[in-house]
């Protein structure tokens, strides 16, 4: 694997802001290098030859986005977290409101969005309830507006959705087209899947919940804090916010305006505008 080094790494990430204003300046640098090193590993391109395809093919960016951001994700990824959802922070919102908005920032390929669609259809509200669905990668956001995923994935799944202790099976919500678990759409009918950057993009709605989990773990601090003021600037009073487990608000200048609902599951609400 070639090095390269933090003047390389800020010649890429100046490029591709200045030419398509994405902004990858204040990504953590140690993830940012690995990404990078290894889209320059799977094109064998040196890291001029890269900053000339980005020139030379603009369609090129689409597949840099989709190697650069991270989409490692599964069906109810923490099954305790989908438990406390079900048990506790829905049925909080449900105090006030019948209808209420959920925004997943980050979606990636869907399985988070699929797993709350599912969790609001067993409670009987999906139709409840409007979800947006946001990434950067127009490509990735095609995979999830597609439901449509590899069958030797679902075995990890079908395992989650056990231990989230859900109605009945996971088969229940798919058939099995060509090697592929192709969804039922009739989950999504609620879905608003649409392209937004956390990190230039304005906030664009008023939501009871925000889901950005295992996102900003690959942003410096300067950018946690602009994107939790965004999720802040998102949410109704007394919303909810949800981050990853390896993820914290402690440090952030807005943290003071959220209290912790429930530190394991790093859930937050909204307490100050």
């Amino acid at each position: 694997m070639q090095d390269i080094d933090i003047v390389d790494l800020k010649k890429i990430s100046e490029f591709i802001f200045q030419k398509y204003q994405y902004d990858f300046r204040n990504y953590a640098m140690s993830s940012f290098k690995r990404r990078v090193q290894r889209i320059l590993e799977l094109k064998k391109l040196t890291v001029d030859g890269l900053i000339k395809k980005l020139t030379e093919t603009p369609s090129f960016i689409n597949e840099f986005l989709d190697e650069l951001t991270v989409n490692v994700t599964e069906m109810f990824r923490d099954p305790s977290f989908w438990r406390i959802m079900r048990e506790e922070i829905i049925p909080a919102i449900l105090l006030n409101h019948k209808q209420f908005k959920i925004w997943h920032a980050g979606c990636s390929s869907g399985e988070e969005v699929l797993s709350m669609s599912i969790l609001l259809k067993e409670m009987g509200i999906l139709d409840s309830v409007q979800l947006y669905a946001t990434d950067l990668d127009t490509t990735i956001l095609e995979r999830a507006r597609s439901a449509t995923y590899s069958l030797k994935n679902m075995e990890l799944n079908e395992k989650n959705y056990i231990r989230f202790q859900g109605a009945g099976s996971l088969t229940d919500y798919y058939k099995v087209e060509n090697g592929y678990a192709v969804f039922n759409k009739d989950l999504l009918a609620n879905v608003n899947f649409r392209k937004h950057d956390l990190v230039l993009g304005e906030a664009f709605n008023k939501f009871d919940l925000i889901l950005c989990r295992n996102v900003m773990i690959y942003f410096n601090q300067t950018l946690q804090n602009d994107v939790l003021k965004k999720f802040h600037e998102s949410l109704f009073k007394y919303g909810y916010l949800a981050i990853g487990s390896k993820e914290s608000l402690i440090w952030c200048d807005y943290a003071n305006r959220f209290i912790v609902v429930n530190n394991e599951e790093k859930i937050y609400k909204k307490i100050k505008d």
